[in-house]
């Protein structure tokens, strides 16, 4: 779910610069940005699905059975960006030295904690 605060947040960390020193690919992702859109096409289409069992008056338990299964599917998918972009983004930074590596490891942890509070 998107929130006011996400998206403050958002804006904030690209207006900090955050955004500049992610910059345009290559990321961590990239070599799997098909199979990545690919998966959210099917998440979509999960998401889909659960609005269309509520528009035939599907019984709750079996939605929330697929919103269950779309959120793992959506965790599973955060996961393995997180760890796209802590042998990518956050290793590249260890290599290069200097402050960027501090930067690196607290937007990271940022985005776990993210994730721990969904």
């Amino acid at each position: 779910m998107v929130t006011s605060e996400t998206v403050a947040a958002n804006d904030a960390h690209r207006d900090a610069g955050h955004h500049a020193t992610g910059g345009a690919g290559p990321h961590g992702y990239s070599k799997d940005k098909d199979s990545h859109l690919k998966r959210l096409r099917r998440i979509e289409g999960q998401v889909r699905g659960l609005q269309r069992m509520v528009d035939e008056d599907v019984y709750c338990i079996d939605i929330l059975t697929q919103v269950s299964a779309s959120t793992k599917a959506l965790q599973s998918f955060a996961l393995q960006l997180l760890d796209e972009h802590l042998r990518h983004c956050v290793a590249r930074a260890a290599e290069q030295g200097g402050p960027e590596i501090d930067a690196k490891v607290e937007e990271a942890t940022a985005a776990i904690a993210r994730l721990l509070r969904t």
